[in-house]
């Protein structure tokens, strides 16, 4: 017998004056997509829960005292949603000011297309504007921790801790605007308790954890995703049956992703599936 999951109840929410039925536990978010509205996100993942922390997300609900996070807010029947009025518009621009001036978003997927959407000016807060700008942490054959584009989203610490590998490698040390994603003691990663499946790297929103081989090419002027194709398939290590996609450019394998949809990995692989392919 197939296991089934009980029906869940759709209820009516209206997004942007049109009225979208969505189950009961949705977010915000999820009625938006329903409603084929585009909501910036950068801390949200789809494997993740929720963290609520980059707050570019916001819309306006009727009613609420504050702006919600359309990532984490569950719809109610009969909530009447805004997702581009001018206090939410007004709220994105200034949160991706803010980000723009402190943080390197060059690699975030979205970025420049956001701000100038939004009108955003982050170099209005001058030279003088506090950034986190840091070296690109190379310790490694397998992937590089570049922290002046981490944007403090906290996916990595979730995907290596109790959400996803359990191995606790990383955590958030130092407190308010040192604040970092660090090993323990701020250990190299070498001799962390780091078991380099990669996962935090999969889930990472700005590039701030990238492929060396990434890493590599970028620095090169050679990296160009518009020139690669991508296949998925099986990875061929042991029989669990993990889904692979394979990142090829020019006939070379450059990077391992894996599909968020699949049943198996949810996008997680093991350090064989997302790094062992020099076999090929």
């Amino acid at each position: 017998m197939i296991p089934l999951q009980p029906p869940r109840r759709l209820v009516d929410v209206e997004i942007d004056g049109e009225t979208v039925r969505v189950p009961e536990d949705a977010t915000v978010l999820d009625a938006c997509a329903a409603a084929g509205k585009d909501v910036p996100t950068l801390c949200h993942g789809d494997t993740l829960t929720p963290k609520n922390a980059c707050r570019v997300c916001v819309v306006e609900v009727a009613g609420a005292r504050t702006l919600a996070p359309a990532c984490s807010r569950k719809v109610e029947a009969g909530m009447s949603v805004g997702t581009d009025t001018e206090r939410a518009r007004h709220s994105r621009k200034v949160v991706l000011e803010l980000l723009a001036s402190s943080v390197d978003l060059s690699t975030t997927p979205r970025a420049a297309e956001w701000i100038a959407e939004y009108g955003a000016e982050p170099g209005r807060f001058g030279e003088q504007a506090a950034t986190v700008a840091q070296p690109p942490k190379v310790d490694n054959d397998l992937y590089v921790r570049d922290y002046g584009k981490c944007i403090l989203c906290y996916k990595c610490v979730d995907a290596c801790g109790e959400q996803w590998q359990n191995t606790f490698a990383i955590a958030v040390a130092g407190r308010g605007f040192d604040a970092t994603i660090s090993t323990e003691f701020d250990a190299p990663l070498t001799d962390s308790a780091c078991v380099y499946c990669g996962n935090c790297v999969e889930v990472c929103p700005t590039g701030a954890l990238s492929f060396k081989s990434e890493f590599d090419m970028r620095a090169e002027g050679t990296w160009d995703e518009s020139r690669q194709t991508r296949t998925t398939t099986i990875c061929s290590y042991c029989g669990v049956g993990c889904n692979l996609t394979l990142h090829v450019q020019e006939n070379k394998i450059v990077k391992v992703t894996s599909p968020h949809d699949n049943p198996v990995t949810h996008g997680n692989l093991c350090v064989k599936g997302r790094f062992g392919y020099g076999y090929v």
